[in-house]
């Protein structure tokens, strides 16, 4: 039985994982298209229902691009695996790998966080890192050359949190402040301009900043405040802002304070509000707003009526989230298997993974193909 002194919930389990209290095991599921190995599986076969990684146990967090993953053990040592182009699975080379392979040496890794073919990874001691694909200047590093292993960016200690896109980045310091990076075709860097940045540059002055989120060219992030806001690409009505125009700065959406998680998925959104309800908007073409159809929304719509759930999480053209009973559910498009739900049909609203009550963390997964769910054993 794990030891956890604390009230024993979802909320507390997750707690434990983040702080290295946690005693039990934690182990690592995935799904979906394996053509670059992506599932850490040692093959390239698809799969069309939950499959542990191997023996790779205790892990704390992990994060999944297109078609690679990372993940953060409890140790503090870094993995990751899946397709190699770019540098992006931090191993100083382009080899593929199917299964996971340790990322240097190092430990003290405490966050990290996927684009489409990069990443980013915070330290225990809060520097930041990135290596991958460079072609906007995504790592921040001040130029437009790849990395194949983690870099440091700059040399402060005060980053708390990160997220990817496309070709742009965003994080919030301990101070409040945020940052983007990046290309910014479509203002989605949020600096009020299309001028794409190379190195960090602040969002505004506001220090009160407490979530930041990526899809493929927008952006979102959550104020302490409980307020939502978005910025960059509005088509398909992505932004929440009940039209389909591109915003350069953070606008916000609607009046609410209670806004509590944020997911951006390649041009949809979700959310969850404080009192447990799910919320989608954007492009539905493949059912992955939940809501039963393939129309379209231009701002927040909620997913049903339940209030039990804890997290949400999007990819490319499909979503999961968990309840605060510890149960998985997916919808969208279920091609390769990405659903969890042993074929590969498509599901218009959230539809429960098996019959397990442990499934623990959702990865933030903004462009991927393919699913990877920690969970209790």
């Amino acid at each position: 039985m794990p030891s956890y002194s604390g009230v024993w919930t979802l909320q507390a389990q997750m707690q434990a994982v983040a702080a290295g209290t946690w005693t039990g095991i934690v182990e690592l599921y995935s799904w979906g298209l394996n053509s670059s190995g992506e599932l850490g599986l040692n093959d390239q076969a698809n799969r069309s229902s939950p499959v542990q990684v191997g023996s790779f146990t205790n892990c704390s967090q992990n994060t999944s691009g297109v078609d690679f993953a990372v993940a953060i053990k409890t140790d503090g040592t870094m993995w990751s695996w899946g397709a190699a182009g770019a540098g992006r699975l931090g191993q100083n080379d382009a080899v593929y790998r199917s299964s996971p392979a340790q990322i240097g040496a190092l430990t003290g890794w405490s966050k990290v966080v996927a684009g489409t073919a990069h990443s980013l990874a915070i330290k225990t001691n809060g520097t930041l890192w990135s290596w991958g694909s460079n072609t906007a200047g995504q790592l921040g590093l001040g130029d437009d050359a790849n990395r194949s292993s983690p870099v440091q960016v700059g040399s402060l200690t005060t980053w708390s949190q990160g997220a990817g896109g496309r070709y742009h980045s965003l994080a919030i310091k301990t101070d409040g402040t945020m940052w983007s990076w990046g290309n910014n075709n479509a203002g989605q860097l949020g600096l009020g301009d299309v001028v794409y940045r190379s190195s960090p540059v602040q969002v505004g002055a506001l220090t009160t900043w407490s979530q930041v989120a990526a899809g493929f060219i927008h952006s979102l992030a959550i104020k302490t405040d409980g307020t939502m806001w978005s910025w960059g690409s509005g088509s398909s009505g992505k932004l929440g802002l009940n039209d389909a125009y591109d915003r350069s700065s953070p606008v916000q959406i609607g009046a609410l304070t209670t806004w509590s998680k944020i997911a951006g998925g390649v041009n949809f959104s979700l959310a969850i509000k404080t009192d447990g309800t799910m919320w989608s908007w954007g492009l539905n073409s493949n059912a992955q707003l939940g809501h039963n159809d393939t129309a379209n929304r231009s701002s927040p719509v909620q997913i049903g009526s339940l209030t039990t759930w804890s997290q949400v999480a999007g990819g490319n053209t499909f979503s999961l989230a968990l309840k605060t009973d510890g149960t998985l559910w997916s919808w969208g498009n279920g091609g390769f298997g990405r659903l969890g739900l042993n074929d590969s049909n498509p599901r218009s609203s959230p539809v429960q993974v098996g019959a397990l009550t442990t499934w623990l963390t959702l990865p933030r997964m903004p462009t991927a193909n393919f699913s990877m769910v920690m969970k209790t054993s």
